[in-house]
């Protein structure tokens, strides 16, 4: 299994055991509240989307990493396309940063 697969079957993982949550709002909410542990961004996102939550990541101190596609990342997680996730658990976030290094560039990490 390579690295970029790891990743994604640890998304898919994180998502079945309920600590993802998708879409904007949720992932904004998730932000303000701080239950959001990591934020990970489609690579292909929207200017307007990757700059919003650039902007709240840094302002709440939230890593936030970019990479993968909209169709890669819904089809780890067994959904259609996803652009957004809030990863809420501590273990889940340390465990898919060690593996996104390898595939993309990473910013705002602490």
């Amino acid at each position: 299994m390579t690295a970029s697969n790891k990743v994604l079957s640890r998304l898919g993982l994180a998502m079945r055991a309920g600590k993802l949550a998708s879409g904007e709002e949720i992932v904004l909410k998730a932000i303000r509240s701080g239950e959001a542990k990591l934020v990970l961004l489609a690579q292909d996102a929207s200017d307007n989307t990757s700059k919003k939550f650039a902007d709240k990541c840094k302002s709440y101190g939230v890593p936030l990493l970019v990479g993968y596609t909209r169709f890669e990342l819904g089809a780890a997680v067994g959904k259609p396309e996803r652009v957004i996730f809030a990863v809420t658990d501590r273990g889940f976030a340390d465990m898919l940063k060690v593996g996104w290094v390898h595939h993309s560039e990473v910013e705002n990490i602490e």
